[in-house]
């Protein structure tokens, strides 16, 4: 069988996960890698064998060799080099979020619905062996109606700074980092509801806190402490049209005794929590009860999840499976968090269907 042609697009840190993904998967060949600094773009080649390097996304996307891209370039870029890479006849694994804008957002949907490609967005915590066990569970009516969730990523330390402090590449700070993950499992899980209005808070009172000794915290490979434009803590409440509700919390610096990572989901026959580690609660004979799945790994376990999300991208790609994280899915992402930042901005709630959200 002819393996699918890869070519990766940015070289930078999360790039190692899609390499090591693709390099385990029978089907699939890196074949060329594409970065703006070639010396890096030089080393992901020798590390993962691939045949060729570019500099220039333009010149990897004329390549007629290759069958699909994965998008892992800043947050800015995301948009018009999936557009650009779909218009090449390529298929598109792209990072998340999906871009930066709503109107950016429906400009790929658009050109996924012209090429018939697969565009499949990096919702990678929607490939977890923790997500799946509880996702059967809910599709199976173990929890009954899915009425509210509740999911916080709270980072004590600090401002990875870099891009991810650059409002102007990143598009924000930890909402459209981390929260975007938080909140689309959730969502996920929850039956993907249309959502009805938002309210949201952010905050820019901390910094990236350079002057903290003595604890180590991550860093992006430019980080610059005097580069510091986003939020340091984002919070929202969003209402479904179903009724159902969701309340989230996420931060990169906050004065917290540790890091905390908890994400719950309630039903009206059971609960679960999947963060810090699977438990599902429900109740018989008058006996309430907190019930353990007996898996590899309770909490989420990254690489393996990521791998996961490449082989179903591959799989994906040759027509086997259609992507459980589509373009569609991307778009609706977008509009929350893009809903969020517009209430803090206005200090109002957003009504869904009347917000021209565009961040």
């Amino acid at each position: 069988m002819e393996k699918l042609k890869i070519g990766v697009i940015g070289a930078g840190s999360i790039s190692d996960l899609h390499f090591q993904s693709y390099t385990k998967n029978e089907q699939a060949e890196i074949y060329a890698v594409c970065d703006l600094n070639e010396q890096r773009a030089e080393e992901k080649k020798n590390k993962y064998n691939a045949a060729l390097i570019y500099t220039k996304y333009e010149d990897l996307l004329n390549n007629p060799q290759i069958d699909a891209v994965s998008i892992c370039t800043w947050n800015n870029s995301h948009a018009e080099i999936a557009i650009a890479a779909l218009n090449a006849g390529k298929h598109v694994l792209v990072e998340k979020p999906l871009c930066k804008t709503v109107e950016e957002a429906l400009r790929v949907e658009d050109a996924v619905k012209r090429s018939g490609k697969v565009l499949q967005v990096g919702f990678v915590r929607r490939f977890g062996t923790n997500t799946n066990v509880l996702k059967s569970f809910i599709d199976s009516g173990d929890l009954g109606e899915i009425y509210y969730a509740k999911a916080s990523i709270l980072r004590r330390l600090g401002n990875p700074g870099g891009w991810f402090a650059d409002k102007e590449r990143s598009g924000g700070g930890p909402l459209i980092d981390i929260g975007v993950h938080i909140i689309d499992l959730c969502w996920y899980l929850m039956g993907k509801p249309k959502v009805k209005s938002i309210s949201g808070n952010t905050y820019s009172k901390l910094g990236n806190r350079a002057n903290i000794k003595n604890l180590s915290f991550y860093q992006a490979a430019d980080y610059d402490p005097s580069i510091n434009k986003v939020e340091d803590l984002a919070n929202a409440l969003i209402r479904f049209e179903n009724g159902a509700s969701l309340m989230i919390d996420v931060s990169f610096t906050l004065h917290l005794k540790r890091d905390e990572t908890s994400i719950k989901i309630f039903g009206n026959k059971g609960g679960a929590e999947i963060e810090p580690e699977l438990v599902i609660v429900t109740e018989k004979n008058n006996t309430i009860l907190n019930s353990q799945p007996q898996i590899d790994s309770l909490s989420f376990d990254f690489n393996q999840a990521f791998q996961n999300e490449i082989n179903h991208f591959v799989t994906c790609c040759k027509g086997e499976e259609q992507t459980i994280s589509p373009v569609e899915d991307g778009v609706e992402l977008m509009k929350i968090l893009c809903g969020i930042y517009e209430s803090s901005e206005t200090g109002k709630e957003i009504t869904f269907e009347r917000s021209n959200v565009t961040m």
